[in-house]
Order: structure tokens, then C-alpha cells, then sequence
């Protein structure tokens, strides 16, 4: 069956049509709208910005998107949209959206979690991948490990207790003068520096938990840029991206090692938009290997935000017999209907 997914939780607006069903995973359209070039003034996204955007865009990528794919309305079985986690205003629009479009057409109507649906993407270029898996999801505004028990089934079994992963990339890229998004940036520069060279702290938390805290890790690193400019030094920036990177990589790997050593899982999923972080997919796979344990990552496309992914959530969300009326709302975090189970 044709689903029809869209997305549009903070700042992409994406409307794609995915072919789903036994034994075949196709993407027939994935479209996406950036706003890069607009947050990038602003060093960071304004949801309101972000809002306004997506209202503009939503109705003609969705022509785009069933243009492309060569299908019409009357051949979609299925409508699926991000309703939770975002940003609220964000989420509204495509919530909003996708509901009027599907009652308008007599087509079901399916919620989408955000997070499943980052993981859902791995389905789309790996077609033997089937849980029971190990979910690592890195994310501007997740990082979090899950029991995948099924398509639609997720244990959440480690989590940041503060910040995200690619929020603490992010701010430090802004901080030292990379443009926006910082990640991206840092990524890169990581490659020219000393991994070694500035000690910073890891983000795994000691224990057998399976959490991160990376507030820690920031404050250090704003501290030694500080210090730098009090005492009139050049920040080594391409030495602290690569120290910062490292400590980001290796604290996720760690976690992720841990959760390998109890045997449970022969296979892991890197999903989110921080998979596409090249350092931190080389680690993982060196990890996993070392393990004996295979792992899974999106392409680069898939791994930012895209209605691709959500088609796909959507299509095992669907099969589960879940559905959504008129009375569906947004929600800005995980809502307890929305529980990871």
C-alpha cells in the first residue's frame, strides 16, 4: 500500500510517498523543505519562523510529493504525520494538515511518534532488518537507547537527563563561530585537530545506567573557550572540535557497549539526525564489529528529519490497527498516549 507521510516537527517541512508491504520497502517521492538559510540568521531555529514556514510550504510539497511518485490521492491507503515530540507550533501545522487532508478524502488517519520514526528509516535501505534490535537514537533533541521489541514496540533503557547530543554540537559550533547548524560544521573541522588535545569529561554517566548528562560536557568546554580569551589566546578550534567530538562519540559508544555486553542484541540501529555525524558512525561500526554485532544506519538523506520515515512508522503503526480522528492533537514531548510502547 501507498502511504503518504508528513513531517514537519521543527524545522523541515516533508511530504513523501512510501510503497509498503510484505517484502517491499519503496520510496516513490521524499520531499523536503529546508529552512537552513533562514535559521542560520538567528544561529538557531525561532520555532515561531518555523511555524510560518511550514504553513507556507506544506500544500505544495504534498503536490510534489504525489507528483512525483506518479500517484493520486485516491491511491493512498493511508496518511501518516508526526504528532509528538517538536516543537508545538511546528507540529500543529502538519497535524492540522494531514487531517483535514485525510478526512476530506475518506483515508485513514495515522499518528506518528517522532522517535519510532527516525528508527523506521532504517527499514527503508535495510531490507533484512527486523527486531527484536537495539535503537540508539542522537538527535538534536534526543539521545536515547531502546529495547525495539517489535515494529511498534520500544523499551526506552537509557536517556539524556538534560541535554541532547546535537544540541550540545550545536551550541558549542555557534559558540566558537561555525555556522549554523553547528554539528554539521564541527564534523568536519573535527577531522583537522587533536582529539586529544583539550580534556573535556564524558557525557556516559558512571554506573550500570545506561543515561547521559551533556550539560557537564558543555560547561567545560564553554570554561576552556573562556579561558582562552581571558588570557588573550586563539581558541585551537579545529583541536577542541576534535577533543568535543571524540568525547560525544566515545561516551555514546560506551553506552552502547554496555548494552551489548548483556548479550541481548545481535543487531544495533543508529537513526536521528546525528547519525550522519561521520565520527560517530565509524565508531559504532568498529564497536559492533568488535562485538559481533551487525550494525544499521540510514543513509545520509534519511537521517535528518523527512516524511519518508514517517511513512514507514506509519505503515507498522497502521498494520497494528492504530488510527486518529479529527480530535487529534500536538504534543511538544512525549504525551502519555504516546507512550513508548
Amino acid at each position: 500500500m501507498y502511504i503518504l507521510g508528513i513531517e514537519s516537527s521543527c524545522d523541515e517541512t516533508s511530504a513523501a510517498v512510501v510503497l509498503m508491504e510484505e517484502g517491499k520497502r519503496e520510496i516513490a517521492s521524499n520531499i523536503v523543505a529546508s529552512q537552513i538559510e533562514t535559521h542560520r540568521l538567528y544561529g538557531g531555529v525561532v520555532p515561531e519562523i518555523a511555524s510560518r514556514a511550514h504553513i507556507e510550504a506544506i500544500t505544495s510539497i504534498t503536490h510534489q510529493a504525489l507528483d512525483e511518485a506518479d500517484v493520486t490521492l485516491a491511491d493512498i491507503g493511508a496518511i501518516a504525520v508526526t504528532a509528538a515530540p517538536g516543537l508545538i507550533g511546528a507540529l500543529l501545522v502538519g497535524v492540522n494538515f494531514a487531517k483535514s487532508l485525510a478526512f476530506a478524502n475518506h483515508i485513514p488517519l495515522v499518528p506518528v511518534n517522532h522517535i519510532k520514526a527516525h528508527v523506521a528509516a532504517a527499514y527503508l535501505a535495510d531490507p533484512e532488518l527486523k527486531p527484536p534490535f537495539l535503537a540508539v537514537v542522537v538527535s538534536g533533541g534526543h539521545t536515547s537507547l531502546f529495547r525495539v521489541e517489535n515494529d511498534t514496540t520500544f523499551v526506552e533503557i537509557g536517556a539524556t537527563r538534560d541535554d541532547a547530543a546535537g544540541e550540545a554540537f550545536d551550541k558549542i559550533g555557534r559558540v566558537i563561530g561555525l555556522p549554523y547548524p553547528g554539528g554539521a560544521a564541527l564534523d568536519k573541522l573535527a577531522y583537522e585537530g587533536d582529539p586529544k588535545a583539550v580534556k573535556l569529561p564524558s557525557p556516559a554517566l558512571a554506573g550500570e545506567t545506561l543515561d547521559f548528562s551533556f550539560s557537564g560536557l558543555k560547561t567545560a568546554a564553554l570554561n576552556y573557550i573562556n579561558t582562552c580569551q581571558q588570557n588573550h589566546v586563539e581558541v585551537p578550534r579545529a583541536d577542541l572540535a576534535a577533543s568535543y567530538t571524540r568525547a560525544i562519540v566515545e561516551g555514546i559508544a560506551a553506552k552502547t557497549e554496555q548494552a551489548l555486553k548483556s548479550g541481548a542484541y545481535k543487531t544495533v540501529v543508529l537513526a536521528g539526525g546525528v547519525a550522519a555525524n561521520s565520527h560517530l558512525r565509524s565508531r559504532l561500526a568498529s564497536l559492533t564489529k568488535a562485538h559481533g554485532a551487525r550494525l544499521s544506519v540510514p543513509p545520509i538523506a534519511l537521517c535528518g528529519d523527512n516524511g519518508a520515515m514517517v511513512a514507514a512508522a506509519g505503515y507498522f503503526a497502521f498494520m497494528q490497527g492504530q488510527r486518529a480522528g479529527t480530535d487529534l492533537n500536538a504534543w511538544a514531548e512525549d504525551h502519555p498516549a504516546w507512550e513508548m510502547q
